[in-house]
Parts: structure tokens; C-alpha cells; sequence
């Protein structure tokens, strides 16, 4: 998992290239908690994101946790129907912040 970070206007942009999984979700964990630190509103680009297992579900969920208890948020944007239909066969459709997501 490739991940780059960018920050604008005190929002932390992390994209995302390959697959959040149960190896690659180790790695990512502690890239979302710094910049939660750091920024405290960030926003996780899913462009290039193919796949999704419970280990990318829990550290999503472990994040926006975090950000909301830290005054902050955690959006996601540009969503691929593959992974918008697991967020919303595991309920996370509904606690996330996605932005497009047409539901809203």
C-alpha cells in the first residue's frame, strides 16, 4: 500500500494505491493517527483503493472515532461501487462521511 499525504488548509488528504487489508492495514493505522494529530479534519482519497477487508474497516471506523472525539472529522472521498457496496453491507455506510455518496 502506497499512501501520500497533503495538507490544504489545515485538512490532511491521505490517497490511497492498492489494498487496505489485513497487511497493509498495520501500515496505515499509524499515517491516520498522525494526521489526525496534525490536522485534526482529514480526508482519505479511495481512487485507487480496489479492495477492502474488516482490518481497512476497523481502522476506518478506529479513525473517525478518534477525529470526532479529537473536535475533528474524517471524510472519504471518491468511493468505488465495490467498496461503497461493502460499507453499506456492513452498516459503515451509515457512520461514515462519504463524500458522493447518493443516499444523502
Amino acid at each position: 500500500m502506497k499512501t501520500t499525504k497533503t495538507i490544504t488548509d489545515r485538512v490532511c488528504v491521505i490517497s490511497f494505491d492498492g489494498r487496505l487489508d489485513t497487511v497493509t492495514a498495520p501500515e496505515v493505522q499509524p499515517e491516520i493517527d498522525a494526521a489526525i494529530d496534525e490536522c485534526k479534519n482529514i480526508t482519505l482519497d479511495f481512487s485507487n483503493v480496489p479492495y477492502i477487508s474488516s482490518a481497512g474497516l476497523r481502522i476506518l471506523l478506529a479513525g473517525h472515532k478518534r477525529a470526532a472525539a479529537a473536535g475533528g472529522s474524517l471524510k472519504l472521498v471518491h468511493v468505488s461501487d465495490e467498496i461503497m457496496e461493502v460499507f453499506e453491507m456492513t452498516g459503515f455506510a451509515d457512520i461514515l462521511t462519504i463524500e458522493g455518496d447518493k443516499r444523502r
